[in-house]
C-alpha cells in the first residue's frame, strides 16, 4: 500500500497556481524518499504576498515543467496511492484546479487530512500547524519548503499512527471516524472527519 504525503505552494491567490510541489514517500513506518519539484504556472504572475511566504520567485521557475509534466513524473506512485496533506482541503483544491486549467483527468486515489488527524488525536495543541506538529516531533524545518511540509506531514502521520497503535497510516481513519476523500473519474469527494 503506497502512502504518500503532498504539499504544493502556489504563485498567487489562484489555486491554479501552483509553483512547487513537495512529495514525502512513507514505507514501512518511516519516510524514504522526499522529493520537490518547481513548477512554471500556466499564468506566470507572482504576488506579493505569496512570495513572501515561500520565497519562490518567477525568475526560479521559468525553465521548469509546467503542471502536467511535472505530476506526471510521479504519476506511477500516484496511482491508487493513499494520499496525505495538512489542511488537505486546499492542496488538493490546487491538484484539481490545475488538473482543469489543462483540462486532464484526475488520477485514481484516496486522500487523507493530517490536520484533521492532529485536531483530533491532540485536541490539546494550542494550535495545529505544521510549525507546531514539528516542534512536537523534535524536527527542525523550513516552513513553506513544499518538500519540508510534505515530510512534516507525513512524519506527523506516522505519529499519529503510534499514537493510536495502529499498523499503517492508512488505518488511521477506522480509529477516528474519518471518511477519507477520493479522487473518482473527473469528480471528487472530501475528506472528512467527525469531530466528537
Amino acid at each position: 500500500m503506497k502512502t504518500i504525503a503532498i504539499d504544493f505552494e502556489t504563485a498567487n491567490e489562484q489555486r491554479a497556481s501552483a509553483c512547487s510541489v513537495g512529495l514525502a514517500w512513507i514505507e514501512n513506518g518511516q519516510v524514504t524518499r522526499v522529493e520537490e519539484r518547481l513548477i512554471r504556472p500556466k499564468d506566470m504572475r507572482f504576488s506579493s504576498f505569496n512570495i513572501a511566504i515561500h520565497g519562490i520567485r518567477p525568475e526560479q521557475v521559468e525553465d521548469a515543467g509546467e503542471f502536467p509534466e511535472v505530476m506526471d513524473e510521479f504519476a506511477d506512485d500516484f496511482a491508487g496511492a493513499t494520499m496525505i496533506a495538512h489542511n488537505a482541503a486546499f492542496d488538493f483544491s490546487v491538484w484539481r484546479s490545475s488538473l482543469d486549467a489543462y483540462r486532464q483527468p484526475y488520477p485514481s486515489l484516496t486522500y487523507l487530512c493530517s490536520l484533521k488527524m492532529a485536531q483530533k488525536v491532540w485536541p490539546h495543541f494550542p494550535s495545529h500547524r505544521l510549525n507546531v506538529i514539528a516542534d512536537h516531533l523534535g524536527l527542525r524545518f523550513v516552513h513553506h519548503n513544499a518538500a519540508e511540509d510534505a515530510a512534516v506531514c507525513a512524519a506527523a502521520a506516522l505519529d499519529i499512527a503510534r499514537t493510536l497503535k495502529v499498523a499503517s497510516v492508512a488505518a488511521i481513519p477506522g480509529k477516528i471516524g474519518m471518511k477519507p476523500g477520493r479522487f473518482v473519474g473527473h469528480s471528487y469527494e472530501p475528506c472528512t472527519c467527525r469531530m466528537k
